[in-house]
């Protein structure tokens, strides 16, 4: 073959499109001469061969970014599956905090007796009352034990100056509970006459909170113990009054549940007052399945909690139960509070904020997305952002039994050092990782909110995070294999009622049935004026 016909095929070859395994295979087994080529041809394989080139580079280029992608994706995956199998398969003290189901089964029973309650309130003294027939109720068991409650005048003179003679009496059954243990109150009431003018003088009978029911104070705040602080629906307390010889419909219970919320309400109205005057609240909020009027199906209601600090001389926390998660039911229960709350980024406070409320951030929350990242993938720059904010927390060990004022001393020489050292981390690591990698959505939730996130250096009274809140809202939550749904908006705030009086008994080192049952017994006589009394921070048992 001549030089020009060698030089002639491998111009030709070089045209052919050759992938970048058959170039090789070609080119070990030809080696080209170059030399018997024109500079024409050269200059057309040397612009071919940069061609190709061009496209193999572009080609690698895109399978680089597609495994990066790939890989990526990957991380994300493992990352939530090794998340998931944390929460499925953890720790109790790890779990997945799941839809939180209510405590409330209540039934319309109670709704309707509240209703009542409050309709009686609010009606006019008639000039002729409607006389009322009196209830036909089975007699109590013959077999339970009696206390006999004597109820005489406090002389035996009558006003015109004679002598009382007793000429009878009135007897009255109440039905009484000391926990697993049922006993009779009977109330005699004597009848005495005066013989000269014939004036007849009985006792009353002391106001309850039930007047013309059964039940005494102990009985109603049993049951409301019961069903708010152990979680026993009105149906499981059904079934153990009969086991105790005492047969009580559900819808009776319901009932006395319903006016017991009417008549506890003012009780929180104070003490919503009183927890609006505090400089710094925390606040939080869970799903609480409602069933929707007239259907047979369940939406997502939501129960808010707003609470003091530990540091707080007030120890308080209220409920409040909604229909939904708006923000605009937080700035109707805040109204003109401009303080500062310690709280999560829900969006729903926002508008708080720019309303003139101060945000503090949860530490507790950035923290945490770190420990996921670090469970699921024994990510390195997790354990660092770890250890670090375990130092924070170090520090308000420290802190906890000073006074503000030493509180935000500690933190401005111990503490404010390793945020600024963890905030310059973040923002070096940050830098390093690739966008939406679940490193950098760990960090970007801390650096995001860093201005929030460190306001409690600046105030002794601050705390940390808002772990005081989520504590105070997990009683809502304990009891979740046993609840079903609230029945209604109703039912929802009637709980949120009684179960912070129950929590703020609680938080004041008060045994939560003596609270309640003395408050039901004094409530029905004590004057409007003196309602903080009852109020728990301020109760004292009495004899």
């Amino acid at each position: 073959m001549s030089g020009t016909d060698l030089a002639a095929r491998l111009f030709a070859d070089a045209l052919i499109p050759l992938s970048p395994a058959g170039w090789h295979t070609w080119r070990m087994k030809t080696p080209p001469d170059l030399s018997q080529l024109t500079p024409d041809q050269l200059r057309h394989l040397a612009a071919t061969l940069m061609s190709q080139v061009e496209q193999q580079e572009q080609a690698l280029a895109q399978s680089q970014k597609t495994l990066r992608h790939t890989e990526q994706v990957n991380q994300k995956l493992s990352y939530e599956l090794a998340l998931l199998k944390r929460h499925a398969f953890g720790k109790r003290s790890e779990q997945l905090n799941v839809l939180q189901i209510s405590l409330l089964d209540e039934v319309v029973d109670a709704d309707i007796a509240a209703i009542e309650t409050e309709l009686e309130d609010l009606k006019l003294a008639s000039a002729t009352p409607t006389p009322k027939k009196a209830p036909k109720r089975a007699p109590l068991p013959p077999e339970l034990p009696r206390t006999e409650i004597h109820h005489d005048p406090e002389n035996d003179l009558c006003a015109c100056g004679c002598q009382l003679r007793r000429i009878g009496e009135e007897i009255s059954e109440k039905l009484d509970y000391t926990p697993g243990v049922f006993h009779v109150e009977r109330h005699i009431r004597g009848k005495w006459v005066c013989d000269q003018c014939e004036t007849l003088t009985q006792a009353p009978m002391p106001a309850q909170i039930i007047d013309k029911g059964i039940p005494t104070a102990g009985l109603l705040a049993q049951v409301l113990i019961a069903k708010y602080a152990d979680h026993l629906p009105l149906y499981r307390q059904e079934q153990i009054f009969a086991r105790a010889g005492v047969a009580i419909p559900r819808s009776t219970l319901a009932e006395w549940v319903g006016v017991c919320g009417v008549r506890l309400q003012p009780l929180i109205d104070a003490l919503r007052d009183l927890l609006l005057s505090e400089p710094v609240l925390h606040a939080d909020e869970t799903p609480v399945p409602m069933l929707a009027p007239g259907k047979k199906k369940t939406h997502r209601a939501y129960l808010w909690a707003y609470a003091t600090t530990p540091y707080a001389g007030l120890k308080a926390v209220v409920y409040d139960f909604s229909e939904s998660r708006g923000g605009q039911h937080a700035r109707d229960f805040l109204g003109d509070w401009r303080g500062k709350l310690i709280c999560d980024d829900y969006s729903g406070y926002k508008q708080s904020f720019a309303n003139g409320v101060t945000e503090i951030g949860c530490m507790a929350h950035a923290r945490r997305k770190f420990v996921d990242l670090h469970v699921a993938g024994k990510s390195q720059i997790a354990k660092q952002a770890i250890e670090l904010i375990g130092q924070l927390y170090q520090v308000e060990r420290e802190a906890q039994t000073l006074t503000a004022e030493e509180r935000q001393r500690l933190r401005e020489t111990r503490a404010r050092p390793i945020a600024d050292a963890l905030h310059r981390w973040m923002l070096a690591h940050r830098e390093k990782v690739p966008n939406g990698s679940a490193t950098a959505k760990a960090l970007d939730y801390s650096l995001k909110r860093w201005v929030a996130l460190t306001r409690y250096l600046d105030d002794g009274g601050l705390t940390i995070d808002n772990n005081r809140v989520e504590n105070l809202i997990r009683p809502w939550t304990l009891g979740r294999s046993n609840w079903l749904f609230a029945g209604s908006l109703r039912s929802g705030q009637r709980a949120a009622t009684i179960m912070s009086l129950i929590q703020c008994a609680k938080l004041n080192g008060h045994e939560p049935y003596a609270y309640l049952k003395d408050v039901l017994e004094r409530l029905p006589t004590h004057k409007a004026s003196q309602l903080s009394e009852l109020l728990p921070h301020n109760w004292q048992h009495t004899d």
